[in-house]
């Protein structure tokens, strides 16, 4: 066997950076560095095209080890485990669901997390009169906990974490789960879960508390000295930043509004007599990640970083200030277009988190955005992470983003932008008040707004939406449970379950003690409505943020054109006049097809023509209104002067032509072209004033 060492480099002198941004300039003949090859961040944060040792200071070691202060590497030094696979259930019918989250823990699942429906998050039991239109959308028809122990049938809660989205309805959630716990005779120190308590978040998603937020903080708080006494395994509360993240947050402004909202249940938790220790261990930070890898795990890194300064100022332990996180891809990453690409973006998304040291991955189901997921779609999400942890090894190494210059550069970047969005909330009053007045709202829909415009222009690309559609793509079917059964059926299940007085219970225990109460009166028969009605009083408001996808304006505007071809047998045309030999005229031809079928207009293409005599006979017997000259900047000049004129005589109402016409543009505008399409143009508007000349909108 050789010994030789393969030195690569070896054949290849040294280069410094000068070296390297001469040949660059001298590449760019002129064109400006900044604009070509340096990309701006919707933080406001520069990302140069290579890294070197001078961007990040190699002594001092500032991001630290694994496992020690400001733990950006990680919360563990003793060798990594890899991360907990969490599954999302939301089918309404408990027996649907049950099976599901059967087969997800025996092919590799490790948690189950609960999303209840809106009626449960609302407060209400089934058989509300209120609850008709909202019982089983969005969420699993869990009630009581009879509903609960049906729900986990077969499922060895002692050794199965299970997780709660109940939103502002966190503590009769809470006191369902615990007594499934209790009535299964769980021992204390065998129950695993999370409550995710996370009023804030309820209330900057739905815009309304069921309380005052200072009595939600007041039940977060008992709740969370109840969790750590009776279930030390199980955590209370969630930071969960999906609201401001899904209403078009950069990455910088979602870290800040957790920082915000970690220290503001910290106070109450304080306040409420919990030790900082006690508090920190009771918090989970959610977090959604997004398909910038490089991003994403910047993102993570930094929130570790600044929390364990947080929790350090506030008198935390070192071991008190590691941050627990789950990461869930992104709701607004996920297209209902194409929904096949998500896959790759779910994949891309739990890599990155698991990479930046998660302690728990959701990954949603490829189909999350058109409705609820089949076993197929299931499977998928469940098996991209387990390809990544078990397959690759990803789960066996440490931050392996330690050390790169650019990730540690990005990192730091990162946390200095949302460090001064976070101490600006912290001046103005902190969280609850930055909701009530709406300043949090406002820089986020500035952020919205900003991105809107760039995916509206194509410069951020979303393949299968504003890149590349598939405009005769067949839909994917999901589930549609027939919920005016699966409504009735719960609430003839809850008829004989309403035994216990809720309200009785929670006025006994008074300020202190609630949850302990509620856990009690639950295992005793009350039901969910009954427990929120008892601990309902006088609610907040505020504006609701908005949710937002990547792709809905382009998507509005693909089903507008399906309406239309449902309505008149086609979808709405646009012909090619492509001029000229196929080498001339495809690469615009192919633009043209992308451009156009990205707002549901169907391009009728052509192998190209000679004269615009047969270009225009071509036109007139396609039936299409509109028309787009597609070819090279030298046929143009020769043919547009003549081709324009004989399409608008055969026709045509519009007439495109595919390219930046520069100082042509009059010329070519005088001979019958009506507008221009070319890069960075606006497509979606664009889009928008085509299918209305088309018939297809208003």
């Amino acid at each position: 066997m050789s010994e030789e060492k393969l030195a690569f480099a070896g054949e290849f002198p040294a280069a410094s950076y000068d070296e390297w941004r001469g040949a660059v300039d001298k590449a760019l003949k002129g064109a400006p560095f900044e604009k070509r090859l340096v990309t701006k961040l919707y933080e406001g944060i520069t990302i140069q095209p290579v890294y070197t040792r001078t961007d990040w200071p190699s002594e001092g070691d500032p991001s630290g080890f694994p496992g020690v202060m400001p733990f950006t590497r990680g919360g563990s030094a003793t060798g990594a485990d890899g991360w907990d696979i969490g599954q999302e259930h939301a089918h309404p019918d408990l027996k649907t669901s049950n099976a599901a989250i059967l087969v997800d823990l025996e092919r590799g699942a490790t948690s189950v997390v609960i999303r209840f429906d809106q009626a449960a998050r609302a407060g209400l039991d089934a058989d509300a009169a209120a609850a008709e239109s909202l019982a089983g959308q969005d969420g699993v028809m869990v009630y009581s906990v009879a509903c609960f122990d049906k729900l986990m049938d077969k499922v060895l809660v002692d050794l199965v974490p299970v997780s709660l989205e109940a939103g502002a309805q966190f503590l009769p959630a809470a006191a369902l789960l615990s007594g499934l716990w209790k009535t299964r005779g769980v021992a204390a120190d065998k129950a695993q879960g999370a409550f995710n308590a996370d009023p804030l978040g309820a209330l900057a998603a739905t815009g309304a508390l069921p309380v005052s937020v200072d009595a939600a903080l007041a039940q977060m708080s008992d709740l969370a000295a109840y969790t750590a006494k009776a279930w030390p395994k199980v955590t209370a509360v969630a930071v969960n930043t999906a609201p401001y993240h899904d209403a078009g947050a950069t990455e910088a402004q979602d870290l800040a509004c957790s920082m915000a909202t970690g220290v503001a249940y910290l106070r109450a938790m304080t306040a409420a007599g919990m030790s900082i220790d006690a508090a920190c261990r009771q918090i989970v930070f959610h977090y959604p990640v997004g398909c910038d890898f490089f991003l994403t795990m910047a993102k993570l890194r930094a929130a570790r970083k600044m929390w364990s300064r947080i929790a350090e100022s506030c008198g935390a332990s070192e071991l008190a200030r590691v941050m627990t996180i789950r990461a869930r891809s992104a709701d607004r990453m996920m297209s209902r277009r194409d929904p096949w690409v998500n896959m790759l973006r779910t994949t891309v998304a739990a890599f990155a988190g698991g990479v930046a040291g998660a302690n728990s991955v959701t990954v949603l189901p490829f189909d999350a955005a058109l409705g609820l997921p089949d076993a197929f779609s299931r499977r998928i999400a469940r098996n991209s992470q387990v390809v990544l942890k078990e397959e690759s090894n990803l789960g066996r190494v440490i931050d392996p983003a330690g050390g790169s210059w650019y990730i540690e550069s990005l990192t730091d970047q990162l946390a200095s932008v949302a460090w001064g969005l976070f101490q600006e909330i912290e001046k103005a009053g902190g969280m609850a008040k930055a909701l009530a007045d709406g300043s949090v709202a406002k820089q986020v829909a500035a952020s919205q707004a900003e991105r809107e415009k760039n995916i509206g222009k194509r410069r951020d690309p979303l393949t299968g939406i504003n890149e590349f559609p598939n405009i005769a793509e067949k839909p994917v079917v999901t589930d549609k449970p027939n919920l005016g059964a699966l409504r009735s059926a719960a609430a003839t299940g809850l008829a004989g379950v309403r035994k216990a007085d809720a309200a009785a219970a929670v006025a006994k225990a008074g300020k202190g003690g609630v949850a302990a109460a509620a856990v009690e009166a639950a295992v005793a028969g009350a039901t969910l409505g009954t427990l929120a009605a008892a601990l309902k009083g006088e609610g907040a408001r505020c504006s609701a943020l908005p949710k937002h996808r990547f792709a809905e304006t382009f998507e509005s505007l693909r089903d507008a054109a399906d309406a239309y071809k449902a309505k008149t047998g086609n979808w709405p045309r646009i012909f090619l006049a492509n001029v000229g030999s196929v080498a001339q005229h495809t690469a615009r031809a192919t633009f043209a097809k992308n451009f156009f079928e990205a707002g549901g207009i169907e391009t009728l293409g052509n192998n190209g023509f000679a004269d615009p005599g047969s270009c225009a006979k071509a036109f007139k017997d396609s039936g299409a209104a509109v028309a787009i000259i597609c070819s090279s900047d030298a046929v143009y000049e020769e043919q547009v002067a003549k081709v324009a004129p004989a399409l608008k005589a055969a026709g045509a109402k519009f007439l495109f032509l595919a390219g930046n016409p520069g100082e042509k543009k009059q010329a070519y505008g005088d001979a019958g072209v009506d507008d221009f399409i070319f890069l960075g143009c606006d497509v979606l508007g664009t889009l928008r004033a085509t299918l209305a000349r088309l018939g297809v909108t208003n």
